[in-house]
Parts: C-alpha cells; sequence; structure tokens
C-alpha cells in the first residue's frame, strides 16, 4: 500500500486585479497532480517557483483543501480524515520562521513537544535523542536567537519529529544555508530516510535530489511533467551533449536564434557573477559550437566548454518543452 498518494489534484485559487474596479478571476495553481510514495521512500517534488509544489504539500498536510481530487496519507483521507493525517505527519519548511528566538533550543522543543501531545514521562527523552540526531547535543541551553540558520533549522527538523511521525515532509530546508549547513542537513535527512521514515522533499538544488531520492516528480505549472528515479530523468538527456558558453552581456534574441538551430534540444541562460552562460543542450551528433557563437552577434564572449549532462540538465529540459 502507498504511504502518501495524491489521485487527481487541483487547487484553484481566485484572485483580483485593480484597485478601484477589482477583475477577479480564477488561477489553477494545481491541475491534476497524481503521484504515490511507498513506504520508507524518499521521494524528491521538483519544479520552479509557482510551480505548484508547496500548494501541493499544504494539501497533503490538511493545511489546504483541495478544488477537487483525493489524497490519502497512510490510508487516511487528507479532508475527511484530517485529524489522523495531522497525527502521523511531521512538516519542516525552509527559512528562519517558525522559533521562539528567545526560548532555548530545549525550551523550544519542550514546548512544541506539549502542543504535540506527547506524553509528559516521554519528553526530556525523547528531546535528548532528536537533539543527538540533529547535531545540536550541548547548545540546547542556548537561546535560539544566537544560532546560525544551519542550527535553526535543525531544531525545525527537531521540531517536525517530536511526535516520532512516520511520515515527514520537508519544504526546501537547506533553502538559504552554507554549504557546510546544507552538507550537515542532507547527512540528517539521509539519516532519516535510513530509519525508515516516508519523506516528500522539496528542492531547488538538483545535485542535492540526486544524491538523496529514490524516486523524483517534476511538477511545472501545476501538472507534473515527468517521474521517475534520478537515473531515469538523466536518461532523457543521456545521449546529448551540453554546451556552456560565457557571455558578457546577451544581445537580444539570442535564446531565440540559438534555439533555432539544428539540433539543438533546449537553451536556457544562468546569471554567474559578472557574466551570463548559455547552456545550450544539443545532440549528440552534432558540433554546434561555432553556429553557437555565430549567433552571438559580436558580444563578448568568455569560456566555452562541452559536457556530459547532469539532472540538472534534464530537469531544465524537461521544464523548458512545457
Amino acid at each position: 500500500m502507498a504511504v502518501v498518494e495524491a489521485i487527481d489534484l487541483h487547487r484553484t485559487y481566485r484572485t483580483s486585479t485593480g484597485t478601484f474596479r477589482r477583475k477577479w478571476k480564477d488561477v489553477e495553481a494545481v491541475r491534476g497532480v497524481s503521484f504515490e510514495i511507498g513506504e520508507g521512500e524518499l521521494f524528491g517534488l521538483l519544479g520552479p517557483n509557482g510551480a505548484g509544489k508547496t500548494t501541493t504539500i499544504k494539501m497533503l498536510i490538511t493545511l489546504l483543501i483541495p478544488t477537487s481530487g483525493t489524497a490519502r496519507v497512510l490510508g487516511h483521507d487528507v479532508v475527511k480524515d484530517a485529524r489522523e493525517v495531522r497525527k502521523s505527519i511531521g512538516y519542516v519548511f525552509g527559512g528562519e520562521r517558525g522559533v521562539y528566538e528567545r526560548l532555548s533550543g530545549y525550551d523550544n522543543l519542550r514546548y512544541f513537544a506539549e502542543l504535540y501531545g506527547v506524553p509528559p514521562k516521554r519528553i526530556r527523552p525523547r528531546i535528548d535523542e532528536l537533539l543527538e540526531l540533529v547535531g545540536l547535543r550541548g547548545r540546547e541551553q542556548e537561546r535560539a536567537e544566537g544560532y546560525s540558520r544551519g542550527m535553526k533549522q535543525r531544531l525545525h527538523i527537531a521540531r517536525g519529529l517530536l511526535h516520532d511521525p512516520p511520515v515527514v515532509f520537508l519544504d526546501e530546508p537547506t533553502i538559504g544555508l552554507d554549504p557546510i549547513g546544507a552538507r550537515e542537513l542532507r547527512a540528517t535527512v539521509a539519516s532519516l530516510a535510513q530509519a525508515g521514515k516516508t519523506i516528500l522533499l522539496t528542492t531547488h538544488y538538483m545535485f542535492e535530489a540526486d544524491a538523496l531520492c529514490d524516486r523524483i516528480a517534476v511538477i511545472n505549472r501545476g501538472q507534473i511533467v515527468a517521474e521517475g528515479t534520478p537515473t531515469d530523468l538523466k536518461q532523457r538527456v543521456a545521449d546529448g551533449t551540453v554546451v556552456e558558453v560565457e557571455v558578457f552581456g546577451v544581445p537580444e534574441g539570442t535564446v531565440k536564434r540559438v534555439r533555432g538551430l539544428s539540433g539543438v534540444l533546449s537553451v536556457s541562460v544562468e546569471e554567474r557573477e559578472q557574466a551570463q552562460v548559455i547552456i545550450v543542450q544539443t545532440r549528440a551528433d552534432v558540433e554546434l559550437t561555432q553556429g553557437i557563437l555565430g549567433t552571438l552577434d559580436g558580444a563578448n564572449v568568455g569560456r566555452i566548454s562541452r559536457r556530459e549532462p547532469t539532472l540538472e540538465d534534464a530537469y531544465v529540459a524537461l521544464v523548458a518543452e512545457q
């Protein structure tokens, strides 16, 4: 039996434009999302900003009611059995919100343990277990306002696990963290998966999804556009090559001209410090470096390189197709 099921989920918002003469319109944030997550699986939900990731999670954790469709967690309907769903899930979101700054890390966890209904005799040993798990042992008596962003995020994870839920939702848990903090947090997430938790993870970091996830679904404009293991998704562009061209100022119309070259599969532009990098995925049987340079119309070109595709390239190609 699937632990988490989303079946043709839709969510429509009603929004308005204008100040004096308001015009109302419906915006469909999620349009027919379906997927399943098995017991003990770490499932990644990837997509650009506004794609519907957080809206989907909020429906699964009972914070939003679906406009239509069905979702179940451990067999409990997220609308009809919302109380049972909440008992069995933990929710961790990225950022620094949700921590009481003037309380110590320990007092934060004790407060939330009481809210979660953890039995009084179980609170202290449970907090001790979680402090060890997230690497905050020895710092728990310090006020949270003195914690680094990474420490606060680890406190978030401990808070979401206080009632020992079998299902954990992690919504961009490493956002804004420095490399060391992000690495430590990824190790914590991996340890949760090894302990048998069923996890749904959203992230913008493709290498993170590649390293952690058993399966991945890519969502764009409210719909699932691809699903499979990281290897499955990479196979979609395995027969291609990626050409990266560093340009100082991309001439207008460049992307359109590059996309028109025969053998080009997808084109994207990435900002890197003072330059932009044009990333072009091509078929493996064509050599398009000179053709790409010919479209740049005398622009100041820096480094040029060719490489094998990654999960990020597969993700960009899938989103670009839409």
